[in-house]
């Protein structure tokens, strides 16, 4: 007996003395591979993942930047067939991250990051309560992470990022959150990500344009700030030319802040090589900021999209712009063509696609004189639209909704001009008139009146008119102006 116990010990040391630890070496080839891949150069950074396995089979960090691979290419083209093929890995990956040893600490940090991007990835595919407890679950491991190791700063890119994002969540998904345990505060988020931002720690070098992926999209749709957001962008010389997804958040950014042709510029001076992977939801950015400026050619670049793109996301509203493109040519059978789709492609999850969804069940055309001003506003060609209204009186407009629209345009366009008395006289005059009604007029006219009063440091009206739009029911972009609202409230009261 004694001697089947000696040479059973003697196997099991021999095996674990023979046994190889893995590891995470987030060496220079890997630094590279990451590189390329947030470059979305990926096949790149692909080619030099397979190496470093090749080389150092122990290394596990090659198969935590795998699944940035697939988050990206997962995230923009949203083609159900790859979904199918790829989502196994998730389970895969986690297990290999599990093998590393415990007393790093990107041990939990990359099961967290893996299971913080598939949360996204789950939410383009449909599977929302899947998403949700996926985000609860990387949250958890990454304050269990930041418990053990306060000083591993990636900790506080995500965990900051985060924390900004459920500070805002609409009173229409409270519950979610609620049942949960997700608190979030806005400044405690920011401060998390600015002190990730102004390291000069080396782990943090690594991780450094990632972080300000974060960091740009929360200044302007959270913090409200695109003064900032621009000047860190210039600050920081974002490579928009080599670096493929900067060029995108750039173009993204200034398709929501008013800015079509910086956007459309960067879109068309960025790199053109073949080794930029294929990112159709390129094709659907340009297309409407080419339609806001009135390009001859934004009929090209969403009719590309709409042929490529196999996903659900923006479909519906890439649709509308097509039709609206037609509709102002002139061109009634492609106008009619293209809105007839709109009931049968895409999906209803984002604000823009329901809106489409329900213009499109209505059967009525907008006043092309205001559809055309509104395109050349929400571009930034301000003094343009600002001729088409200025040649009408809200008399020459037939229905409430046109008037109201009228109003609000108007408004809208004299705020971004820095004609504050004006915008808040016909903001006013819209919320008086649309509280009630379905359109969201009255209630981006708030938030808008919200910001202006933010910005001359009156607290009070700024609260009011946040809380205003807040109050209003059954509008259409119900859930994204209810976040805006709540982002300056908690602005206000300093959370």
């Amino acid at each position: 007996m004694r001697f089947f116990f000696i040479i059973t010990l003697c196997f099991g040391l021999s095996f674990q003395a023979g046994a190889r630890q893995k590891n995470y070496d987030f060496n220079a080839r890997c630094q590279q591979a990451y590189d390329a891949i947030m470059q979305l150069r990926l096949n790149a950074g692909k080619a030099l993942l397979e190496e470093e396995k090749r080389t150092n089979p122990d290394n596990l960090i090659p198969y935590f930047l795998d699944n940035y691979i697939d988050f990206f290419t997962l995230f923009f083209n949203e083609d159900p067939s790859v979904y199918a093929r790829q989502r196994k890995l998730r389970s895969t990956r986690l297990d290999l991250m599990s093998e590393g040893p415990e007393d790093s600490p990107y041990y939990l940090y990359t099961q967290a990051a893996i299971k913080f991007q598939w949360a996204m990835i789950r939410v383009k595919f449909g599977e929302k309560w899947d998403a949700v407890w996926e985000i609860r679950k990387a949250y958890i491991t990454l304050k269990d992470n930041q418990r053990k190791f306060p000083q591993f700063l990636p900790n506080n890119m995500l965990i900051g990022s985060l924390q900004t994002v459920f500070g805002t969540i609409p009173e229409g998904y409270k519950w979610i959150t609620n049942i949960l345990g997700l608190r979030g505060s806005i400044k405690q988020g920011m401060h998390l990500l600015q002190g990730v931002i102004d390291s000069n720690d080396p782990v943090v070098a690594i991780f450094r344009e990632e972080s300000y992926y974060y960091y740009c999209y929360l200044k302007l749709f959270i913090e409200n700030k695109p003064e900032q957001l621009w000047q860190f962008v210039h600050q920081k010389q974002l490579d928009t030319r080599n670096n493929y997804l900067f060029a995108l958040m750039v173009a993204n950014l200034s398709l929501n802040n008013q800015k079509a042709a910086q956007g459309i510029k960067v879109l068309e001076e960025r790199n053109q090589s073949a080794e930029y992977t294929e990112i159709h939801y390129k094709d659907y950015v340009l297309g409407l900021m080419k339609l806001e400026r009135q390009d001859d050619d934004a009929i090209m670049w969403l009719e590309r999209f709409i042929n490529n793109f196999k996903g659900k996301f923006y479909v519906k509203e890439a649709l509308q712009r097509l039709s609206w493109a037609y509709y102002l040519k002139g061109d009634m059978a492609a106008a009619n063509k293209y809105r007839s789709m709109i009931l049968q492609r895409g999906s209803t999850e984002t604000d823009a696609d329901k809106q489409a969804q329900k213009e499109a069940k209505s059967g009525r055309w907008p006043n092309p004189l205001l559809l055309k001003a509104r395109l050349l506003s929400d571009g930034g060609f301000y003094q343009n639209a600002l001729n088409l209204l200025l040649a009408k009186r809200s008399n020459d407009f037939s229905t409430m909704e046109e008037k109201l629209e009228y109003a609000y345009r108007l408004g809208r366009i004299y705020d971004e001009m820095g004609q504050d008395s004006n915008a808040i006289r016909l903001y006013d005059a819209t919320i008086k008139v649309g509280t009630n009604r379905p359109e969201y007029f009255a209630a981006r006219a708030a938030l808008q009146m919200g910001y202006i009063y933010e910005k001359r440091g009156d607290k009070e009206k700024a609260r009011q008119c946040f809380q205003t739009c807040l109050d209003m029911e059954g509008h259409d972009y119900k859930n994204s102006l209810d976040q805006r609202a709540k982002a300056g409230l908690l602005r206000l009261e300093g959370k």
